[in-house]
């Protein structure tokens, strides 16, 4: 015989923990629903974070679509601070302006060191890095492959 109360808890923790529960609308997390659901507030998120980066004087900005391709969010966006100091400034700045635009509080890893900071704003994900440290991961080149032919092995 099955537990349903067991179900409905497994239910409620996979909602609060998978991005792509907030995408179709039904997760109970940590983003708000003021901003709206789906493809246009998607847009309108990663058009204030390529803003807020511009102001933050962030370097080397790339946005690489990710809808389709993993379900994390819709978009990946990879940005450069000039130091520690400058990349955790910019996350700071970020932060504040994706919680006030009503997006919700984004998870943040590695804001302490200002090395590598990933911020989780649901449907945009954010990687801020130092250059050098940038250029020895290369996260874009590992999204930004060619896509496969159907049926094609080699």
């Amino acid at each position: 015989m099955r537990n349903t109360a067991n179900v409905g808890l497994f239910r409620k923790r996979k909602g609060i923990t998978l991005r792509t529960a907030h995408a179709k609308g039904n997760a109970t997390g940590d983003f708000s629903q003021a901003a709206g659901s789906g493809e246009q507030a998607a847009l309108r998120q990663l058009q204030l974070v390529r803003e807020r980066l511009a102001d933050s004087k962030a370097e080397d900005i790339v946005v690489i679509d990710i809808a389709g391709k993993s379900a994390l969010g819709d978009h990946m966006v990879v940005a450069s601070g000039r130091s520690n100091r400058h990349v955790a400034a910019i996350c700071d700045h970020l932060i504040s302006e994706i919680k006030d635009a009503g997006f919700g509080v984004p998870r943040v890893e590695g804001l302490a060191t200002g090395d590598w900071v990933l911020i989780d704003a649901g449907d945009v994900i954010i990687h801020i890095f130092r250059p050098e440290i940038r250029e020895f991961y290369n996260i874009e080149k590992m999204w930004q492959t060619p896509e496969i032919e159907d049926g094609k092995l080699h």
